[in-house]
């Protein structure tokens, strides 16, 4: 399935973006999960200062290679296993801060211009820190981060989104966490794990305290598991978001002549104008879609439901928001102004307040997107005297 063009193409103007031009767009960035993005490098050091000695390689390179091969291997076993190693080598406060330091400066490096991060802190007690030293921890990382890829010429803002484990009995106690650091770097709260068998309304009281605090949170639903997942995490729960949401696709139904019919459910995320935080590569490998070409986002795209490019995983999936970008660009031709589009939709629905989402998309986003625009009209232009 293809895509529209909602762009209108200009005589001599590029149609499609190179992955230079990718990469120096502005994106923005609201699922990333912290232990599945970092550098293998790191990985390696981490577990040599600690002398964590399960690493099924040493080498920064082949270890890569491992994360992203178990993760595509299509054993639930193998990709469970990549966590197990990341967050093993994340349980001090330094780890936790260059990782996070790490993370921002990667992500800026890839034009990366506003990011909610993800991470559960219950995952990093192991070595003795309390909850409330991982997330000040995370959060002195994440600014560091900013600081570095500042004085790298990259100009970067990250938030801190704190995520309860579905499996486990603590998210209410995740959820006042959040809301204890809400003005102190945390943005939102989430929840993930696997979702058959552990439906977000097991953690009814997480959400109620969350709503009745006015803050903000977003649900992993419609990856692994269909309709009935999104429904809960919507009318049940209230997310504002909806982490993947790739399943919403169930409710839509395209007849022989091409017409499009929407179920209710489907009629409500769009009309509600409910994000939903896609992932491309990272639903290839858990098989929520088959290819980039079918991924349900080119048919989300032309229905104008309010989707948006994220990575999940990046060190997992071996990618990054460039290569997201660069897949649906190869996928459905599209250009510029749909990846602004996309942008701009993941800018609007961040967790941070209205005025500073509204100048980030008019003094940031749009006019770095109007600058590669242009550069077409500039590609014959040469130094010399005249």
């Amino acid at each position: 399935m293809t895509s529209e063009t909602f762009s209108h193409t200009i005589p001599g103007q590029p149609s499609l973006p190179s992955p230079e031009q990718i990469r120096r767009a502005p994106k923005v960035l609201l699922h990333d999960h912290l232990d599945g993005g970092l550098r293998p490098a790191t990985v390696v050091d981490l577990a040599a200062a600690i002398g964590y000695d399960k690493l099924p390689e040493t080498d920064p390179e082949k270890l890569g290679v491992w994360f992203r091969e178990a993760a595509d291997s299509g054993s639930l076993e193998r990709y469970l296993e990549t966590f197990a190693h990341t967050c093993a080598v994340m349980q001090t406060r330094e780890a936790l801060f260059r990782v996070a330091a790490e993370c921002a400066e990667d992500l800026a490096a890839d034009g990366v211009v506003y990011a909610e991060v993800r991470y559960a802190p219950e995952q990093h007690l192991e070595a003795g820190l309390t909850l409330e030293q991982v997330v000040e921890a995370v959060n002195e990382g994440f600014r560091e981060g900013e600081r570095r890829a500042r004085a790298n010429g990259h100009r970067i803002r990250v938030g801190a989104m704190l995520t309860a484990m579905r499996h486990a009995a603590r998210a209410l106690e995740i959820a006042e966490l959040t809301n204890n650091y809400r003005d102190s770097g945390v943005v939102g709260f989430d929840i993930a794990g696997a979702e058959a068998g552990f439906p977000p309304t097991r953690h009814l009281d997480a959400f109620e305290f969350l709503k009745r605090e006015n803050n903000h949170f977003t649900i992993h639903a419609g990856e692994a598991f269909g309709l009935p997942s999104i429904w809960q995490a919507l009318q049940w729960c209230g997310a504002d978001r909806l982490g993947h949401g790739v399943r919403i696709i169930d409710d839509i139904e395209i007849a022989e002549d091409g017409t499009v019919k929407l179920g209710r459910l489907a009629s409500y995320v769009r009309d509600k104008r409910i994000p939903l935080e896609m992932c491309p590569t990272s639903n290839l490998q858990t098989a929520a879609a088959t290819s980039y070409e079918e991924h349900p986002i080119g048919l989300l795209r032309q229905l104008h439901f309010r989707a948006t490019v994220n990575t999940d995983n990046r060190l997992m999936s071996g990618t990054s928001m460039s290569r997201e970008f660069e897949h649906l660009v190869k996928a459905f031709g599209y250009t510029l102004d749909d990846m602004q589009w996309f942008t701009v939709n993941a800018m609007k629905s961040a967790f941070i307040p209205f005025d500073e989402r509204l100048a980030m998309i008019n003094d940031v986003i749009k006019p770095g997107y109007a600058e590669l625009k242009s550069e077409w009209l500039f590609r014959q232009t040469t130094t010399g005297t005249a």
